[in-house]
């Protein structure tokens, strides 16, 4: 039982009747999937996650994120009643490469009350402290390379496929509990129809004309292959970016196996140069669109309805995710940049499509202002916090 608990700034605070438990068995862990639908179950933006693969997330056996790191789940309850959630994760390779000494919290939800949260919070830093660290950092689902960051604007817009979706009140809880900003990611709308495509494609024509560069669609016959290539790319081309973490060679298989669904090799292309990847760029069919009619699961009462649904609704979907778009250093300012979103743009006019980029650090200025150019707005923003719990 969580009874007087220490929080930042050496303030305490009283909660007594909240119980915070380490989840152990898989009735727990259902629990804590299954939680989020208490919250959200009046806001219209929210997506269900399919809970069959919130269960694959978390399986310690099966997810690539455990072959180097750890993780624990806990749950709040007062009255025996589940009140709050939160991961605490630990990546050795993050603090080996960036010389640092944190953990990360994420999936956290919870009602509207400071006392839960920091209960919460304390749950988690106790176990990161335990482990040595000596800061905490978050949300963050395992790594930055997973859904990361808690939104603190555009609340009215529904999450686009792998990024977060929050309530208005969790900013004020979590700066609540001590924790301040440490960087922003930016998220920008954009319509293919009104771009400037004529001006892009005269860019392209004039930095590309000594660049002997192939583009191609991803092979997705050979999406394990093809995700070590994406993953070479992006390992090289994000190293100095802010919270950087190299994919494993498990993780970027793992990856592919995810999004082998949902991969278009219409808008999910490789540029190459002497058969070398040299550059890629990620963009796909936003199935949320299709998540949000089927409230996370495929079945009820064991006939296939909601994967009916999802199928039907796949079909219909004019709405997408720009994921990612990697070069390596050497190749920037040729032109295969403008090349890769040129050619996802045409296809997107082409098809009806609108589209959200996203996620883009609030530091990089050059990115910001070329996907402004093209005439994107941004329109939400995530932020990442830090704390100290030493």
């Amino acid at each position: 039982m969580t009874a007087w608990k220490s929080c930042a700034g050496g303030r305490h605070r009283n909660v007594s009747n909240i119980d915070v438990s380490t989840v152990r068995s898989k009735k727990e862990r259902d629990e804590f999937i299954k939680f989020p639908w208490r919250i959200y179950q009046n806001d219209p933006a929210w997506v269900a996650p399919l809970i069959i693969e919130r269960k694959e997330f978390l399986n310690r056996d099966k997810h690539p994120f455990y072959r180097h790191g750890d993780a624990a789940l806990f749950l709040a309850r007062r009255n025996d009643e589940i009140v709050g959630r939160i991961m605490a994760s630990d990546d050795p390779n993050y603090n080996s490469l960036h010389k640092t000494n944190l953990g990360c919290f994420g999936l956290f939800e919870s009602i509207d009350d400071p006392d839960v949260a920091h209960a919460l919070f304390d749950a988690a830093s106790n176990w990161l402290r335990d482990r040595g660290r000596t800061d905490i950092m978050g949300p963050i689902d395992y790594s930055t390379n997973y859904v990361c960051g808690l939104l603190i604007d555009g609340f009215e817009h529904s999450p686009t496929l792998l990024t977060a979706h929050n309530p208005p009140y969790y900013p004020t809880l979590i700066e609540s509990c001590g924790f301040q900003k440490e960087v922003d990611w930016y998220a920008w709308w954009f319509d293919p129809k009104n771009a400037p495509v004529s001006r892009l494609r005269r860019l392209v024509e004039a930095r590309t004309r000594r660049t002997a560069v192939r583009i191609r669609s991803i092979n997705v016959k050979n999406l394990v292959g093809e995700s070590q290539r994406l993953a070479a790319v992006f390992n090289k081309a994000w190293e100095n970016n802010w919270g950087f973490v190299p994919f494993t060679t498990a993780e970027a298989e793992h990856m592919a196996t995810e999004m082998r669904p949902i991969v278009d090799p219409r808008m999910t292309l490789i540029a190459e140069i002497d058969n070398q990847p040299v550059a890629f760029v990620i963009c796909v069919p936003d199935l949320n669109v299709a998540l949000q009619k089927i409230n996370g699961r495929l079945t009820h009462f064991g006939f296939p309805v909601g994967l009916a649904k999802l199928l039907w609704y796949r079909h219909q979907i004019r709405k997408a995710r720009f994921v990612a778009l990697g070069v390596l250093e050497e190749f920037r300012r040729t032109g295969i940049a403008e090349m890769l979103v040129l050619r996802v743009m045409e296809e997107g006019a082409r098809r009806g499509f609108t589209a959200e980029l996203s996620m883009t650090l609030e530091d990089n200025v050059m990115v910001n202002r070329f996907i402004e150019t093209m005439g994107a707005k941004r329109y939400k923003t995530y932020r990442i916090y830090r704390r100290s719990i030493s």
